[in-house]
């Protein structure tokens, strides 16, 4: 495959100045006509990617990427949780790396087993420091992979690990509060983490408002991811892409 085209949707994330939303569909929670109403609000909000994983998905993930493909252009990029939710017809994955635990599966093990997959499937492969902050709640990726967050008042070793991630190859980073956290990742984490690191931020996490879009943005972060929020209420899917068109 060409490198120009295999790298098409990182050269979208790198390109330009825009801030970009993303949606996070969970396989395991949104199905049939909950789904639907998810990717066609999609659309009409025009965002940018569609995040397929989750932490508790123990299906494969693929039927899902199927119904979401045919019925949308915007990429659709793997966000898995385990082996199983890996398929060759999405567009991309984020090669996940839980730099900010210390358990070697979630480091190394499971890319070990899932690269000559992912290396003949066609996937565009895009390596991602995943770091997991503590917002005082049992979230389930800590739960499932049994590594500790770091802790939210860190900023400096949340800083060094962000660094560390981006010098290990990782082209991106990605701060997560963890899904249905009970708060999203503070602004001053996230506008220190920018500063020191020249691969875009992600940010995800118990964001729930317009004002939480506006606010991570402002703090530094190229991407957002919104997943809890619109397994509620898909139709807020809108009201969140029209603060990040201010951007």
């Amino acid at each position: 495959m060409d490198n120009k085209v295999k790298n098409s949707i990182y050269n979208s994330i790198i390109s330009g100045s825009n801030k970009k939303l993303a949606i996070l569909i969970d396989p395991g929670k949104q199905k049939d006509e909950l789904l639907n109403v998810t990717i066609k609000m999609a659309n009409q909000a025009k965002v940018d990617f569609i995040l397929v994983g989750g932490s508790l998905v123990s299906e494969f993930v693929s039927d899902v990427v199927n119904i979401i493909k045919k019925s949308t252009d915007i990429p659709v990029i793997l966000f898995p949780g385990n082996l199983m939710q890996l398929s060759g017809n999405a567009d991309g994955i984020l090669l996940l790396s839980l730099i900010s635990g210390r358990n070697p599966d979630y480091l190394i093990g499971n890319h070990v087993l899932a690269a000559p997959y992912l290396k003949k499937c066609g996937l565009e492969i895009i390596p991602t420091g995943y770091i997991l902050i503590d917002t005082q709640c049992t979230s389930s990726v800590e739960y499932i992979s049994n590594t500790r967050p770091v802790p939210a008042d860190k900023t400096e070793l949340i800083v060094a690990t962000a660094i560390a991630g981006e010098l290990m190859g990782n082209k991106i980073i990605y701060l997560e509060a963890g899904s249905g956290s009970c708060q999203r990742i503070k602004r001053n984490i996230i506008s220190e983490v920018k500063k020191n690191i020249s691969v875009p931020l992600i940010v995800g996490g118990g964001i729930k408002t317009r004002n939480d879009i506006k606010d991570i943005f402002e703090a530094g972060a190229d991407i957002i991811v919104v997943g809890s929020a619109i397994e509620e209420n898909p139709a807020i899917i809108k009201s969140f892409a029209e603060v990040a068109w201010l951007f």
